[in-house]
């Protein structure tokens, strides 16, 4: 039998407690406030073999060797506490598993520290919020490959089904690779939900939709092969919920200010490090941090002028094809961007298996990612269905949407970005080369020229 410690009981470190212990592991349980592991044992003790400790180095003792503990604890500096705390108890071939939302450098740094000691140390992504990591998420183990080798057993049988008979997780990379690829995913999540909330608002605003409406439509995209999601399912139930005091549809009675844990953020500051575009992630993130504002919003708006076209009522097919076109660009955004560090980092990543692993048990996973994975390995078939999905109808009606929505002044950050950056790809010339003779001009940066090679400079203000 497997043994697992599992350091943090907050609800996604008992869950996975719950998931390990009930997929056959022996799980050593530690908690700071000691309440919190009796809470547990009295709830759920009956579940699976668990063995309590009310002291560090109690839990510590009761782990055989190679002692194999999870850390279930917040992100930051509580982290780098327990690992300080626990080393001079540990010893050499112990491995010690970062499964919250780390930085990846973060990671790397404290896998350099740990390996000094000939203990692993392993950032895995895990992603499938509380009911996932109970039922099966989706992980994402990066670090030393022969470590997280004797992981896979037990990780296998914890983590989500991939639809084609696989588990969803694998062993994504060296370093800090795992929580890079999760990192990665946190943003997709970002734009994608933005870009199914600028959908809502089109249908609501310009497309007369009631919230029941809402549900029905956002159902119906949910069971098709273009939007099939776990985002689209739960936004087709969020318009069904009722506030049980005033009866009220709840959707209506929150607040716009959304939150954010950073992810979002840390994708974008990546993308800047490597001088990558990631249009439609960046405008997610944008938005969120602009929803915040509310006082600044709210000041700031009543003074602000408008001038709108005539209102036209916008179809919900229409806002069908905007999402479903703005969602593949938003996926492509997310892989270029890892297969752009991995170059960097020389980690060798495998994309189309982060798709496969991305099919079950996560927060973004879609039908979309069965034909992604296949145009991954290099299937002519499925890169030609994506590109027919971006032609013809679709892609006029995601104009559309876009035209209709700044014609009367529906603010749509990343349905306008996704569009943005699906028209800067199939240009073949940019405007750029007047902003390369503006740099030029005053600061005598030097350009390149289409015609010859090398750098050039011209006195332009003779």
């Amino acid at each position: 039998m497997m043994q697992l410690g599992v350091i943090g009981l907050g609800t996604m470190g008992a869950n996975l407690a719950r998931n390990a212990a009930r997929n056959g592991a022996q799980v050593v349980l530690f908690n700071r406030t000691k309440d919190k592991t009796r809470a547990f044992m009295k709830q759920f003790g009956t579940e699976g073999d668990f063995v309590p400790a009310e002291t560090l180095r109690q839990f510590l003792s009761a782990l055989g060797a190679p002692r194999v503990i999870l850390l279930m604890v917040k992100a930051g500096e509580a982290v780098d506490a327990v690992i300080e705390e626990s080393l001079p108890s540990l010893r050499k071939g112990d491995i010690l598993i970062d499964a919250g939302n780390s930085h990846y450098r973060d990671t790397e740094r404290r896998e350099a520290h740990l390996l000094r000691q000939g203990v692993h140390f392993i950032g895995m992504g895990v992603s499938g919020g509380e009911e996932g990591a109970l039922r099966g998420p989706s992980m994402m183990p990066g670090g030393d490959p022969a470590a997280v080798k004797k992981l896979l057993p037990l990780l296998r049988k914890m983590s989500a089904a991939d639809g084609a008979g696989g588990a969803c997780v694998t062993h994504v990379g060296p370093g800090g690779a795992g929580h890079f690829v999760k990192m990665i995913h946190n943003g997709i999540e970002y734009a994608v939900m933005q870009l199914i909330a600028e959908s809502y608002d089109l249908l609501k605003s310009l497309g007369g939709l009631t919230n029941k409406d809402l549900a029905k439509t956002f159902a119906a995209w949910s069971r098709s092969d273009d939007l099939g999601s776990y985002l689209t399912e739960i936004t087709a139930r969020i318009f069904t919920v009722k506030d049980p005091g005033t009866r009220k549809d709840l959707i209506d009675l929150i607040d716009d200010a959304a939150g954010q844990k950073g992810t979002g953020r840390w994708t974008t500051e990546a993308a800047m490090e490597l001088g990558m575009a990631i249009p439609s992630i960046n405008a997610a993130v944008d938005a969120r941090l602009f929803s915040g504002e509310k006082e600044y919003r709210t000041k700031a708006g009543k003074n602000m002028p408008t001038s709108l076209l005539p209102l036209r009522r916008i179809a919900p097919g229409i806002v069908r094809s905007a999402l479903e076109l703005s969602v593949i660009c938003a996926y492509a955004e997310g892989f270029e961007l890892m297969a752009k560090m991995a170059a960097k980092k020389q980690w060798n990543l495998d994309l189309a298996e982060i798709a496969r692993i991305w099919r079950g048990g996560c927060i973004i996973r879609s039908r979309f990612l069965v034909t992604l994975q296949k145009a991954l390995t290099g299937s002519s078939a499925a890169k030609k269905a994506i590109l027919m999905r971006l032609s013809g109808v679709r892609q006029r009606q995601w104009r559309q949407a876009i035209a209709a929505g700044i014609a009367r002044g529906v603010p749509m950050p990343a349905l306008s970005a996704s569009l943005w950056f699906y028209d800067s790809l199939r240009r073949d010339r940019l405007p750029q080369n007047l902003i390369q003779a503006q740099r030029d001009f005053f600061g005598a940066h030097t350009y390149r020229r289409t015609d010859r090679a090398g750098d050039f400079h011209t006195v332009w203000n003779r």
